[in-house]
């Protein structure tokens, strides 16, 4: 199917904890129901330093630069804290907001300060030299196979994943005025129902999938549904 130049580009990001690999299937599902998409890789964005969110919001707005037309800004998990960033760099071209299972942005905090201390002390005690283990293993391995069954797609998942450093998790989110007053929330898994619920309050649109927070990777087809029902009902508005 050919692209509908009337719909924006979808313009899927990845958390940067793990990799592009995570959109890749479902953008090709998106991409044969007719939709423009593309899918920036944030790899090694973090490795220049402060300032992270800067940094990699640049990133994304540069590798849409060359799209024409309206962009919706479809973040999964930590890169929801990027999408005003994102945003307030693409002049104006962003029509919405799609947070799937992803964190919503607090500005002026950072992600340590939206954790549990608990969570936070065991990052620290993980990291070497500055740096954290890949996010994958931050679980036991049975959890981690469990929600990517497929050994192979396991390991290619595996492989996608950075190393980030720690300083990221502590700096704050910045404050940026976006202009995006259209925002729609895809939760996929249990742990994001109290995020779900903060943008159902907020009179955005919810859907709420009972998957899990990598279905996008091993479920695509459900993903794509789903998300593109949301679409719909976003841009109609």
């Amino acid at each position: 199917m050919h692209p509908d130049r009337n719909r924006p580009t979808l313009v899927l990001i990845h958390s940067p904890l793990v990799g592009p690999l995570t959109w890749q299937s479902t953008a090709n599902i998106l991409r044969a129901a007719g939709w423009r998409v593309q899918v920036p890789s944030l790899a090694g964005v973090t490795d220049g330093g402060p300032p992270y969110y800067v940094r990699l919001a640049a990133r994304v707005a540069d590798a849409v630069a060359g799209e024409a037309g309206r962009l919706a800004l479809v973040a999964h998990s930590g890169a929801g804290a990027l999408l005003p960033s994102i945003a307030a760099l693409c002049a104006g071209r962003v029509a919405a907001h799609m947070y799937v299972d992803a964190a919503l942005p607090r500005p002026g905090q950072s992600w340590f300060e939206s954790v549990p201390d608990e969570l936070r002390e065991r990052l620290e005690s993980l990291a070497q030299d500055g740096l954290l283990p890949p996010w994958h293993t931050w679980f036991p391995a049975d959890a981690v196979a469990e929600l990517v069954p497929d050994a192979d797609l396991r390991a290619r998942f595996f492989a996608d994943n950075p190393r980030l450093p720690l300083a990221y998790f502590a700096e704050p989110v910045p404050v940026v005025n976006d202009g995006v007053n259209v925002c729609a929330y895809l939760q996929l898994s249990d742990a994001y129902r109290t995020l779900a619920d903060e943008a159902e309050a907020l009179s955005w649109p919810v859907l709420r999938e009972p998957a899990d927070h990598l279905a996008m990777l091993t479920r695509p087809e459900l993903v794509a549904d789903r998300l593109h029902a949301l679409l719909e009902r976003v841009l109609a508005t």
